[in-house]
């Protein structure tokens, strides 16, 4: 089913450039959405089985769990963007701050661009070749950038330059890390020394020095593109002004698949006897990102970009977990899975909130649960989620994140880990609330009486991540959890 997924997503792509109606092309993005996941479902039943040797294409544990969560999101992504586009196509709409077309771009580049982004994401969870797998990761980047640029304004323009510029810098350092990689392998007989199994297999004799600078570089470029602080420049922008549905993908998805090349990275270095090495780095730039984003967080006028540095954070918490060893790596891949369903409920909502005031504005926004009322259900119970509340789903992955460092001894981590989530949720609740209990302010663009008419398309997807969240914080199923546990195997947890 390998090949089908990913020809699913570039057939489809490429024949949305041609079709020429909105209708069939809308048919055409949900249908591949929903196949590609059907066959991601499929593949989540039968248990990943060990890749071929020299196999260059192939579906493990990690790359099978960030293959579903990639497809499903895109699926509810899909759904969602169908109103999207018919809202945005319907009318002249005028931007809501500078007077600008507020998306004048072509529905075929955006639609096309998205399936390609999702063939893209599907080569980088299925790539076993490194090398291969930063051709995948340049590739997501190429396939997103049209994207962001969707409301063709300055704005969106600046960002979309910052995105290219940026990520083009970190991948081509890890580039670099590659090569290095490559000069650390003794002579492969099977002539593929960047195959993860043939890396894996030869780990004692890989040269120590040549393969610790190989993964210094490899964190920083592909750091760069997960947005670990202080390599997440293009983050910030690139997720204020791209479309939410975009936006939902980023944060959700994409982030995952860099997470991706750094984990199989690491997979090497502890295969070679330097997992100590590794897991260092990535609690310090773990700690790090927390304390960034939570900086930012607090007094955050742009809802968006305060969703885009909760993104830094929560990086920075799979970072940690990772670094932490043990039964925190488990932790870290849960809480991958309930940031990526959570954080896409809530730029989903935020499209939603957009649309009917109009400004990204922390201040301009009030009273979104009387003007709003389901969209302002979602919007609260996805800060709860996001900031770690129970009964959802974050806050179990969070606290296996820190039984892990309490019972590893490294209270001064877990104290700062604690400290930091704290912070943030704080500073999130301030403007969350705020928006959503505050009277409704008499500025231009806001609703005059409560749209209790949300359209069915713009609410259904954000409920479902919403309750999937849920869910996950009550029971995790047992097939999850058998592939949590066979992925954190993989990468030296328990």
């Amino acid at each position: 089913m390998l090949p089908a997924l990913c020809a699913i997503p570039f057939a489809a792509g490429l024949l949305a450039f041609a079709v020429r109606r909105d209708g069939p092309r809308r048919v055409l993005l949900v249908g591949a959405a929903a196949a590609h996941a059907a066959l991601a479902a499929a593949v989540w039943l039968e248990p990943p089985t060990e890749a071929t040797a020299g196999a260059w294409f192939a579906l493990d544990a990690a790359g099978c769990l960030f293959l579903g969560l990639t497809s499903a999101l895109f699926l509810a992504a899909s759904v969602y963007a169908v109103g999207y586009l018919a809202r945005e196509g319907s009318g002249r709409r005028e931007d809501f701050e500078e007077g600008f077309p507020f998306a004048n771009a072509p529905e075929a580049v955006f639609a096309g661009c998205l399936l390609l982004f999702l063939g893209t994401m599907t080569l980088v969870c299925a790539s076993q070749h490194l090398g291969m797998l930063w051709v995948a990761v340049e590739a997501t980047t190429l396939a997103s950038a049209p994207l962001i640029y969707f409301h063709r304004h300055r704005r969106s323009l600046e960002a979309t330059w910052k995105y290219l510029l940026v990520c083009s810098v970190g991948i081509a350092v890890a580039l670099l890390g590659t090569f290095l990689l490559a000069v650390a392998c003794p002579g492969q007989g099977d002539g593929s020394p960047l195959v993860l199994g043939s890396l894996v297999g030869a780990g004692p004799a890989l040269a120590a020095p040549w393969l610790k600078a190989a993964f210094a570089l490899l964190l920083v470029g592909y750091g760069t593109k997960m947005g670990l602080a202080p390599f997440h420049a293009w983050l910030p922008d690139a997720h204020s002004e791209a479309p939410s549905v975009v936006s939902a993908l980023l944060s959700g998805a994409l982030l995952n698949c860099a997470f991706l090349g750094i984990l199989r990275a690491g997979q090497v270095l502890g295969a070679a006897g330097h997992a100590a090495f590794y897991r260092e780095l990535l609690v310090v730039f773990g700690i790090l990102s927390m304390a960034l984003a939570a900086v930012f967080i607090v007094r955050q006028g742009d809802y968006k970009r305060m969703l885009a540095y909760s993104s830094v954070e929560h990086m920075g918490i799979l970072a940690l977990g990772v670094g932490l060893g043990g039964s925190a790596v488990f932790g870290a891949l849960l809480h991958a899975v309930n940031h990526s369903l959570t954080k896409g409920a809530l730029f989903l909502v935020a499209g939603n909130v957009l649309a009917a005031y109009r400004t990204k504005s922390t201040s301009e926004v009030r009273g979104i649960l009387r003007t709003l009322p389901l969209s302002g259900v979602l919007w609260v119970l996805g800060f709860l989620a996001v900031a770690g509340s129970p009964p959802f789903g974050p806050f179990l992955s969070e606290l296996v994140i820190f039984k892990a460092a309490v019972d590893g001894g490294h209270l001064l981590i877990a104290a700062a880990y604690v400290a930091l989530l704290a912070l943030v949720f704080a500073g999130m609740s301030a403007t969350v609330l705020g928006m959503s209990l505050g009277e409704t302010p008499e500025a231009p663009g806001a609703p005059a009486r409560p749209l209790r008419g949300e359209r069915l398309l713009a609410v259904l997807p954000p409920a479902a991540l919403a309750a999937a969240v849920l869910c996950l914080g009550l029971h995790v199923p047992g097939g999850l959890a058998k592939l949590l546990a066979a992925a954190a195997a993989v990468l030296g947890g328990s």
